[in-house]
Protein backbone atom coordinates (compact mmCIF):
# COMPACT_ATOMS: atom_id res chain seq x y z
CA UNK A 1 0.00 0.00 0.00
CA UNK A 2 1.80 3.03 -1.08
CA UNK A 3 1.86 6.16 1.56
CA UNK A 4 -1.40 8.22 0.39
CA UNK A 5 -3.41 5.41 0.44
CA UNK A 6 -1.82 4.32 3.85
CA UNK A 7 -2.36 8.15 5.20
CA UNK A 8 -5.94 7.46 3.41
CA UNK A 9 -6.82 4.34 6.01
CA UNK A 10 -5.30 5.85 8.93
CA UNK A 11 -7.57 9.07 9.02
CA UNK A 12 -10.87 7.16 7.51
CA UNK A 13 -10.38 5.22 10.81
CA UNK A 14 -9.12 8.06 13.37
CA UNK A 15 -11.92 9.95 11.93
CA UNK A 16 -14.66 6.54 12.43
CA UNK A 17 -13.16 5.57 16.58
CA UNK A 18 -13.77 9.28 17.40
CA UNK A 19 -17.06 8.95 16.19
CA UNK A 20 -18.25 5.68 17.17
CA UNK A 21 -15.41 5.30 20.49
CA UNK A 22 -15.58 2.09 22.20
CA UNK A 23 -17.02 -0.09 19.27
CA UNK A 24 -14.19 -2.37 19.27
CA UNK A 25 -16.22 -5.18 17.16
CA UNK A 26 -17.43 -2.53 14.39
CA UNK A 27 -14.08 -0.93 13.75
CA UNK A 28 -12.69 -4.24 13.43
CA UNK A 29 -14.84 -4.97 10.58
CA UNK A 30 -14.50 -1.87 8.73
CA UNK A 31 -10.77 -1.51 8.89
CA UNK A 32 -10.21 -4.99 7.67
CA UNK A 33 -12.28 -4.03 4.73
CA UNK A 34 -11.04 -0.78 3.94
CA UNK A 35 -7.47 -2.02 3.83
CA UNK A 36 -8.59 -4.18 1.26
CA UNK A 37 -10.87 -1.79 -0.92
CA UNK A 38 -8.64 1.53 -0.34
CA UNK A 39 -6.52 0.94 -3.09
CA UNK A 40 -9.63 1.02 -5.13
CA UNK A 41 -11.15 3.71 -3.71
CA UNK A 42 -7.76 5.40 -4.35
CA UNK A 43 -8.12 4.63 -7.96
CA UNK A 44 -11.49 6.44 -8.11
CA UNK A 45 -11.46 9.71 -6.95
CA UNK A 46 -15.11 10.31 -7.79
CA UNK A 47 -15.36 7.28 -4.21
CA UNK A 48 -13.52 9.61 -2.90
CA UNK A 49 -15.64 12.97 -3.65
CA UNK A 50 -18.96 11.54 -3.39
CA UNK A 51 -17.75 9.66 0.11
CA UNK A 52 -19.52 6.28 -0.57
CA UNK A 53 -17.40 4.21 1.98
CA UNK A 54 -18.40 7.44 4.83
CA UNK A 55 -22.05 6.76 3.79
CA UNK A 56 -21.36 2.96 3.83
CA UNK A 57 -20.30 3.07 7.53
CA UNK A 58 -22.89 5.05 8.75
CA UNK A 59 -26.31 3.04 9.56
CA UNK A 60 -29.43 4.49 7.19
CA UNK A 61 -31.41 4.10 10.54
CA UNK A 62 -31.18 2.67 14.18
CA UNK A 63 -33.45 1.38 16.29
CA UNK A 64 -33.04 0.32 20.16
CA UNK A 65 -35.71 -0.18 21.89
CA UNK A 66 -37.13 -1.89 25.50
CA UNK A 67 -38.39 -5.48 25.42
CA UNK A 68 -40.14 -5.79 28.51
CA UNK A 69 -41.35 -9.82 29.70
CA UNK A 70 -42.38 -11.95 32.18
CA UNK A 71 -40.78 -14.93 33.06
CA UNK A 72 -42.45 -17.99 34.76
CA UNK A 73 -43.03 -17.11 38.24
CA UNK A 74 -44.33 -13.65 37.03
CA UNK A 75 -41.63 -11.83 37.69
CA UNK A 76 -40.80 -8.66 35.11
CA UNK A 77 -37.58 -8.85 33.56
CA UNK A 78 -36.07 -6.27 30.93
CA UNK A 79 -33.87 -6.83 27.60
CA UNK A 80 -32.60 -4.43 25.06
CA UNK A 81 -33.61 -4.95 21.92
CA UNK A 82 -31.79 -3.48 18.75
CA UNK A 83 -32.27 -3.28 14.64
CA UNK A 84 -29.89 -1.52 12.86
CA UNK A 85 -30.52 -0.70 8.75
CA UNK A 86 -27.21 -0.54 7.36
CA UNK A 87 -27.57 0.11 3.61
CA UNK A 88 -30.71 0.12 0.89
CA UNK A 89 -29.04 0.34 -1.43
CA UNK A 90 -29.64 -2.82 -3.55
CA UNK A 91 -32.66 -4.04 -1.68
CA UNK A 92 -34.74 -4.34 1.15
CA UNK A 93 -32.62 -4.88 4.23
CA UNK A 94 -31.83 -8.32 5.37
CA UNK A 95 -30.07 -9.90 7.85
CA UNK A 96 -30.52 -11.84 11.06
CA UNK A 97 -31.68 -11.58 14.80
CA UNK A 98 -29.26 -12.65 17.42
CA UNK A 99 -30.24 -13.05 20.84
CA UNK A 100 -27.33 -13.74 22.73
CA UNK A 101 -25.74 -11.92 26.26
CA UNK A 102 -23.08 -10.75 24.40
CA UNK A 103 -24.97 -8.22 22.13
CA UNK A 104 -24.54 -4.82 22.08
CA UNK A 105 -24.65 -2.35 19.46
CA UNK A 106 -21.10 -2.53 18.02
CA UNK A 107 -22.12 -5.80 17.45
CA UNK A 108 -25.19 -5.35 15.91
CA UNK A 109 -23.31 -2.64 13.65
CA UNK A 110 -20.24 -4.89 12.86
CA UNK A 111 -22.71 -7.38 11.82
CA UNK A 112 -25.11 -5.14 9.68
CA UNK A 113 -21.85 -3.83 8.21
CA UNK A 114 -20.39 -7.19 6.92
CA UNK A 115 -24.09 -7.93 5.53
CA UNK A 116 -23.77 -5.39 2.77
CA UNK A 117 -20.88 -6.67 1.09
CA UNK A 118 -22.33 -10.52 2.08
CA UNK A 119 -25.51 -9.67 0.64
CA UNK A 120 -24.25 -7.88 -2.42
CA UNK A 121 -21.78 -11.03 -3.37
CA UNK A 122 -24.64 -13.26 -3.58
CA UNK A 123 -26.05 -11.10 -6.56
CA UNK A 124 -29.47 -11.12 -4.62
CA UNK A 125 -30.82 -8.25 -4.64
CA UNK A 126 -30.75 -7.57 -0.69
CA UNK A 127 -29.71 -4.46 1.43
CA UNK A 128 -28.61 -4.89 4.50
CA UNK A 129 -29.35 -5.13 8.19
CA UNK A 130 -28.91 -6.84 11.67
CA UNK A 131 -30.89 -6.84 15.01
CA UNK A 132 -31.17 -8.93 18.28
CA UNK A 133 -31.13 -8.64 21.65
CA UNK A 134 -28.99 -9.09 24.93
CA UNK A 135 -31.90 -11.75 25.64
CA UNK A 136 -30.52 -15.01 26.85
CA UNK A 137 -32.58 -18.40 25.33
CA UNK A 138 -30.70 -21.22 27.13
CA UNK A 139 -32.33 -22.05 30.46
CA UNK A 140 -35.34 -20.43 29.56
CA UNK A 141 -38.70 -22.76 29.04
CA UNK A 142 -40.87 -22.36 25.84
CA UNK A 143 -43.18 -20.11 27.40
CA UNK A 144 -40.30 -17.68 28.70
CA UNK A 145 -39.07 -17.34 25.22
CA UNK A 146 -42.30 -17.19 23.23
CA UNK A 147 -42.87 -14.22 25.93
CA UNK A 148 -39.62 -12.49 25.31
CA UNK A 149 -40.53 -12.93 20.96
CA UNK A 150 -43.81 -11.76 21.47
CA UNK A 151 -43.15 -8.81 22.88
CA UNK A 152 -39.34 -7.98 20.77
CA UNK A 153 -41.62 -8.77 17.86
CA UNK A 154 -44.18 -6.41 19.39
CA UNK A 155 -41.52 -3.31 18.55
CA UNK A 156 -39.86 -4.50 15.72
CA UNK A 157 -43.02 -5.35 13.68
CA UNK A 158 -43.25 -0.84 12.82
CA UNK A 159 -39.72 -1.18 11.58
CA UNK A 160 -40.46 -4.15 9.03
CA UNK A 161 -41.80 -5.51 5.89
CA UNK A 162 -41.43 -7.87 3.14
CA UNK A 163 -40.43 -4.58 1.11
CA UNK A 164 -38.57 -2.77 3.73
CA UNK A 165 -36.51 -4.94 6.17
CA UNK A 166 -37.30 -9.07 6.31
CA UNK A 167 -34.84 -10.53 9.12
CA UNK A 168 -33.75 -14.20 9.80
CA UNK A 169 -32.17 -16.44 12.76
CA UNK A 170 -28.80 -16.20 14.02
CA UNK A 171 -27.17 -17.32 17.43
CA UNK A 172 -29.91 -18.21 19.50
CA UNK A 173 -32.82 -17.46 17.11
CA UNK A 174 -34.14 -20.98 15.70
CA UNK A 175 -37.27 -22.54 14.11
CA UNK A 176 -38.59 -21.75 17.37
CA UNK A 177 -37.93 -18.58 17.79
CA UNK A 178 -38.91 -17.55 14.42
CA UNK A 179 -41.83 -19.12 14.49
CA UNK A 180 -43.28 -17.19 17.35
CA UNK A 181 -41.99 -13.93 16.31
CA UNK A 182 -43.84 -15.04 12.62
CA UNK A 183 -46.71 -15.55 14.80
CA UNK A 184 -46.98 -11.95 16.99
CA UNK A 185 -46.41 -10.39 13.42
CA UNK A 186 -49.11 -11.47 11.83
CA UNK A 187 -51.43 -11.08 14.96
CA UNK A 188 -50.56 -7.54 15.00
CA UNK A 189 -50.67 -6.20 11.08
CA UNK A 190 -53.36 -8.88 9.81
CA UNK A 191 -51.18 -10.01 6.96
CA UNK A 192 -49.42 -13.15 6.33
CA UNK A 193 -46.22 -11.87 4.51
CA UNK A 194 -43.06 -13.15 3.79
CA UNK A 195 -41.37 -10.47 6.39
CA UNK A 196 -39.02 -13.07 8.24
CA UNK A 197 -37.16 -16.42 6.96
CA UNK A 198 -36.11 -19.24 8.55
CA UNK A 199 -39.64 -20.31 9.05
CA UNK A 200 -40.94 -23.81 9.19
CA UNK A 201 -42.81 -25.16 6.22
CA UNK A 202 -46.29 -24.78 6.47
CA UNK A 203 -45.57 -21.32 7.21
CA UNK A 204 -43.66 -20.82 4.23
CA UNK A 205 -39.88 -21.63 4.67
CA UNK A 206 -37.82 -23.05 2.87
CA UNK A 207 -36.47 -25.90 2.35
CA UNK A 208 -32.64 -26.17 3.22
CA UNK A 209 -32.67 -23.39 5.16
CA UNK A 210 -31.49 -24.35 8.31
CA UNK A 211 -28.50 -26.56 6.48
CA UNK A 212 -27.96 -23.49 4.33
CA UNK A 213 -24.90 -21.50 5.59
CA UNK A 214 -23.04 -25.12 6.10
CA UNK A 215 -23.89 -26.25 2.72
CA UNK A 216 -23.25 -23.02 0.96
CA UNK A 217 -19.65 -22.57 2.83
CA UNK A 218 -18.58 -26.32 2.06
CA UNK A 219 -19.61 -25.39 -1.94
CA UNK A 220 -17.14 -23.00 -1.35
CA UNK A 221 -14.58 -25.30 -0.33
CA UNK A 222 -15.15 -27.68 -2.94
CA UNK A 223 -14.53 -24.51 -5.90
CA UNK A 224 -11.37 -23.29 -3.74
CA UNK A 225 -9.92 -26.62 -3.52
CA UNK A 226 -10.88 -27.43 -7.72
CA UNK A 227 -8.86 -24.15 -8.25
CA UNK A 228 -5.84 -25.49 -6.80
CA UNK A 229 -6.04 -28.67 -8.29
CA UNK A 230 -7.29 -30.12 -4.94
CA UNK A 231 -10.03 -32.51 -4.20
CA UNK A 232 -12.52 -32.92 -0.62
CA UNK A 233 -12.24 -36.11 -0.57
CA UNK A 234 -10.26 -37.66 1.98
CA UNK A 235 -9.69 -34.29 3.93
CA UNK A 236 -9.24 -33.96 7.50
CA UNK A 237 -11.58 -30.85 9.02
CA UNK A 238 -11.59 -29.15 12.35
CA UNK A 239 -15.11 -27.74 12.90
CA UNK A 240 -15.52 -25.45 15.96
CA UNK A 241 -19.65 -24.32 17.15
CA UNK A 242 -22.56 -26.78 17.67
CA UNK A 243 -25.06 -24.87 15.91
CA UNK A 244 -27.00 -24.33 12.66
CA UNK A 245 -23.84 -23.30 11.05
CA UNK A 246 -21.78 -26.28 12.28
CA UNK A 247 -24.18 -29.48 11.95
CA UNK A 248 -24.85 -28.00 7.92
CA UNK A 249 -21.29 -28.16 7.42
CA UNK A 250 -20.44 -31.61 9.33
CA UNK A 251 -23.12 -33.04 7.29
CA UNK A 252 -22.39 -31.56 4.28
CA UNK A 253 -18.77 -32.72 4.27
CA UNK A 254 -19.61 -36.29 5.29
CA UNK A 255 -21.44 -36.30 1.88
CA UNK A 256 -18.52 -35.23 0.07
CA UNK A 257 -16.30 -37.75 1.08
CA UNK A 258 -14.36 -35.39 3.91
CA UNK A 259 -13.91 -36.21 7.50
CA UNK A 260 -14.85 -33.86 10.41
CA UNK A 261 -13.10 -34.58 13.52
CA UNK A 262 -13.73 -31.95 15.80
CA UNK A 263 -17.03 -29.77 17.51
CA UNK A 264 -17.19 -27.57 20.21
CA UNK A 265 -19.78 -25.64 22.92
CA UNK A 266 -18.96 -22.64 24.73
CA UNK A 267 -17.37 -24.84 27.33
CA UNK A 268 -15.09 -27.09 25.54
CA UNK A 269 -14.56 -29.25 22.57
CA UNK A 270 -14.77 -33.04 21.17
CA UNK A 271 -12.13 -34.99 19.52
CA UNK A 272 -13.10 -37.83 17.30
CA UNK A 273 -10.62 -39.29 14.96
CA UNK A 274 -13.35 -41.72 13.59
CA UNK A 275 -15.31 -38.61 12.22
CA UNK A 276 -18.17 -36.63 14.28
CA UNK A 277 -21.75 -38.54 13.98
CA UNK A 278 -24.23 -36.09 13.04
CA UNK A 279 -26.97 -38.14 14.25
CA UNK A 280 -25.95 -38.12 18.01
CA UNK A 281 -25.08 -34.09 17.60
CA UNK A 282 -28.43 -33.81 16.51
CA UNK A 283 -29.74 -35.24 19.04
CA UNK A 284 -27.97 -33.65 21.83
CA UNK A 285 -29.02 -29.89 20.04
CA UNK A 286 -32.37 -30.54 19.12
CA UNK A 287 -33.96 -33.14 21.00
CA UNK A 288 -32.57 -33.25 24.06
CA UNK A 289 -30.76 -29.82 23.91
CA UNK A 290 -27.97 -30.51 26.10
CA UNK A 291 -24.07 -29.53 25.80
CA UNK A 292 -21.73 -31.24 23.01
CA UNK A 293 -19.68 -32.96 26.37
CA UNK A 294 -22.94 -35.26 26.21
CA UNK A 295 -21.12 -36.86 22.29
CA UNK A 296 -18.15 -38.06 24.39
CA UNK A 297 -20.39 -40.16 26.61
CA UNK A 298 -21.88 -41.82 23.90
CA UNK A 299 -19.27 -41.90 21.41
CA UNK A 300 -15.59 -44.36 22.79
CA UNK A 301 -13.30 -42.93 19.82
CA UNK A 302 -14.20 -39.51 21.52
CA UNK A 303 -13.13 -37.21 23.96
CA UNK A 304 -14.25 -34.29 25.44
CA UNK A 305 -11.88 -31.20 26.51
CA UNK A 306 -13.02 -28.78 28.98
CA UNK A 307 -12.08 -25.18 27.74
CA UNK A 308 -13.24 -22.20 29.20
CA UNK A 309 -12.94 -20.02 26.04
CA UNK A 310 -15.06 -23.17 23.94
CA UNK A 311 -12.99 -23.76 21.21
CA UNK A 312 -9.81 -22.17 21.32
CA UNK A 313 -7.90 -26.21 22.03
CA UNK A 314 -9.46 -27.16 18.69
CA UNK A 315 -7.13 -25.22 16.61
CA UNK A 316 -4.33 -27.34 18.15
CA UNK A 317 -5.89 -30.53 16.71
CA UNK A 318 -3.88 -31.82 13.12
CA UNK A 319 -6.47 -31.51 9.82
CA UNK A 320 -5.85 -30.35 6.87
CA UNK A 321 -8.89 -27.68 6.33
CA UNK A 322 -9.85 -25.47 9.54
CA UNK A 323 -13.37 -24.05 9.56
CA UNK A 324 -14.33 -21.64 12.63
CA UNK A 325 -17.88 -22.02 12.51
CA UNK A 326 -18.97 -20.41 16.45
CA UNK A 327 -18.72 -16.85 16.83
CA UNK A 328 -16.60 -13.56 16.12
CA UNK A 329 -12.88 -13.39 17.15
CA UNK A 330 -12.24 -16.87 18.45
CA UNK A 331 -9.35 -17.62 16.71
CA UNK A 332 -6.81 -15.36 17.76
CA UNK A 333 -3.04 -14.75 16.93
CA UNK A 334 -1.60 -17.58 19.10
CA UNK A 335 -4.14 -20.09 17.72
CA UNK A 336 -2.98 -18.71 14.24
CA UNK A 337 0.11 -19.49 15.32
CA UNK A 338 -1.60 -23.24 16.07
CA UNK A 339 -2.90 -23.61 12.93
CA UNK A 340 0.51 -23.18 10.77
CA UNK A 341 2.26 -25.33 13.31
CA UNK A 342 0.00 -27.91 12.27
CA UNK A 343 0.52 -27.72 8.49
CA UNK A 344 -3.11 -26.43 7.89
CA UNK A 345 -3.15 -24.99 4.06
CA UNK A 346 -6.71 -23.81 3.83
CA UNK A 347 -8.32 -21.79 6.65
CA UNK A 348 -11.98 -21.07 5.83
CA UNK A 349 -13.79 -18.45 7.99
CA UNK A 350 -17.78 -19.68 8.60
CA UNK A 351 -18.86 -17.23 11.48
CA UNK A 352 -18.96 -14.52 11.16
CA UNK A 353 -15.93 -12.66 11.59
CA UNK A 354 -14.38 -15.51 13.59
CA UNK A 355 -10.97 -14.09 13.37
CA UNK A 356 -9.10 -11.45 14.54
CA UNK A 357 -6.89 -9.04 11.97
CA UNK A 358 -3.72 -10.03 13.62
CA UNK A 359 -4.52 -14.07 13.05
CA UNK A 360 -5.79 -13.23 9.18
CA UNK A 361 -2.84 -11.92 8.57
CA UNK A 362 -0.37 -14.13 9.93
CA UNK A 363 -2.01 -16.55 8.39
CA UNK A 364 -1.59 -14.76 4.86
CA UNK A 365 2.05 -14.35 5.46
CA UNK A 366 2.64 -17.99 6.19
CA UNK A 367 1.45 -19.33 3.55
CA UNK A 368 -1.93 -20.63 4.34
CA UNK A 369 -4.95 -19.52 1.85
CA UNK A 370 -7.47 -17.68 4.01
CA UNK A 371 -11.14 -18.08 2.63
CA UNK A 372 -12.94 -15.01 4.35
CA UNK A 373 -16.44 -15.10 6.15
CA UNK A 374 -18.84 -12.46 4.12
CA UNK A 375 -17.99 -14.92 1.12
CA UNK A 376 -18.17 -18.07 3.11
CA UNK A 377 -21.36 -18.14 4.82
CA UNK A 378 -23.25 -16.23 2.55
CA UNK A 379 -25.31 -19.44 1.96
CA UNK A 380 -27.31 -18.82 4.55
CA UNK A 381 -28.88 -15.38 3.53
CA UNK A 382 -28.50 -16.44 -0.23
CA UNK A 383 -31.14 -19.37 0.94
CA UNK A 384 -32.99 -16.60 2.83
CA UNK A 385 -33.20 -14.33 -0.47
CA UNK A 386 -34.88 -17.40 -2.15
CA UNK A 387 -37.26 -18.41 0.17
CA UNK A 388 -38.13 -14.38 -0.05
CA UNK A 389 -38.54 -15.14 -3.88
CA UNK A 390 -41.06 -18.66 -3.34
CA UNK A 391 -43.20 -15.98 -0.81
CA UNK A 392 -43.62 -13.10 -3.03
CA UNK A 393 -44.76 -15.95 -5.59
CA UNK A 394 -46.70 -17.83 -3.27
CA UNK A 395 -44.55 -21.11 -4.23
CA UNK A 396 -42.20 -23.51 -2.88
CA UNK A 397 -39.31 -25.33 -4.87
CA UNK A 398 -37.94 -28.83 -3.95
CA UNK A 399 -35.17 -29.24 -1.19
CA UNK A 400 -33.05 -30.02 -5.16
CA UNK A 401 -33.90 -27.00 -6.53
CA UNK A 402 -33.30 -24.55 -3.64
CA UNK A 403 -29.75 -27.00 -3.18
CA UNK A 404 -28.83 -26.39 -6.73
CA UNK A 405 -29.27 -22.56 -6.89
CA UNK A 406 -27.05 -22.47 -3.73
CA UNK A 407 -24.62 -24.45 -4.97
CA UNK A 408 -24.46 -22.22 -8.40
CA UNK A 409 -24.46 -18.91 -5.63
CA UNK A 410 -21.41 -19.95 -4.19
CA UNK A 411 -19.67 -21.19 -6.97
CA UNK A 412 -20.25 -17.49 -8.52
CA UNK A 413 -19.28 -15.91 -5.17
CA UNK A 414 -16.52 -17.64 -5.87
CA UNK A 415 -15.60 -17.11 -8.97
CA UNK A 416 -16.37 -13.03 -8.96
CA UNK A 417 -13.99 -12.94 -5.71
CA UNK A 418 -11.50 -14.79 -7.72
CA UNK A 419 -11.82 -12.31 -10.98
CA UNK A 420 -11.54 -9.46 -8.61
CA UNK A 421 -8.54 -9.98 -6.80
CA UNK A 422 -6.79 -10.99 -10.02
CA UNK A 423 -7.94 -8.12 -11.82
CA UNK A 424 -6.31 -5.69 -9.31
CA UNK A 425 -3.27 -7.95 -8.89
CA UNK A 426 -4.07 -9.51 -5.89
CA UNK A 427 -3.19 -12.84 -6.81
CA UNK A 428 -4.68 -15.84 -4.45
CA UNK A 429 -6.14 -12.99 -2.07
CA UNK A 430 -9.84 -14.21 -1.55
CA UNK A 431 -10.29 -11.56 1.48
CA UNK A 432 -9.68 -8.44 -0.54
CA UNK A 433 -11.33 -10.20 -3.75
CA UNK A 434 -14.61 -10.49 -1.88
CA UNK A 435 -14.32 -7.53 -0.33
CA UNK A 436 -13.43 -5.73 -3.86
CA UNK A 437 -16.35 -7.87 -5.20
CA UNK A 438 -18.70 -6.75 -2.99
CA UNK A 439 -18.11 -3.05 -2.36
CA UNK A 440 -18.07 -3.00 -6.02
CA UNK A 441 -21.33 -3.79 -6.77
CA UNK A 442 -22.74 -1.27 -3.60
CA UNK A 443 -21.01 1.61 -4.66
CA UNK A 444 -22.90 1.52 -8.44
CA UNK A 445 -26.36 1.42 -6.83
CA UNK A 446 -25.31 4.08 -4.56
CA UNK A 447 -24.35 6.05 -7.56
CA UNK A 448 -27.00 5.79 -9.22
CA UNK A 449 -29.05 6.59 -6.57
CA UNK A 450 -27.42 9.87 -5.46
CA UNK A 451 -26.19 11.32 -2.60
CA UNK A 452 -29.37 10.33 -0.55
CA UNK A 453 -27.85 7.13 -0.72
Amino acid sequence: MDQFTQNYVDGFMADLMAKNPGEKAFHQAVKEVLESVAPYIVEHPYLMDQKIMERIVEPERIIIFRVPWLNDEGEVQINRGYRVQMNSAIGPYKGGIRFHPSVNLSIMKFLAFEQTFKNSLTTLPMGAGKGGSDFDPKGKSDNEVMRFCQSFMSELQKHIGADTDVPAGDIGVGGREIGYMFGQYKRLRNEFTGVLTGKAIPSGGSLIRPEATGFGAVYYVVEMLKSFGDDIKGKTFAVSGFGNVAWGTVKKVNELGGKVVTISGPDGYVYDPEGIKLDIVKDIKEVKRGRISEYADQVASATYTADENGSKGIWTIPCDIALPCATQNEVNLDNAKSIVANGVKYYVEVSNMPSTNEAIAYLKANGVIVAPSKAVNAGGVAVSGLEMSQNSMRYSWSAEEVDEKLKMIMKNIFANSVKAANDYGLGDDLVAGANIAGFVKVCEAMKIQGVAY
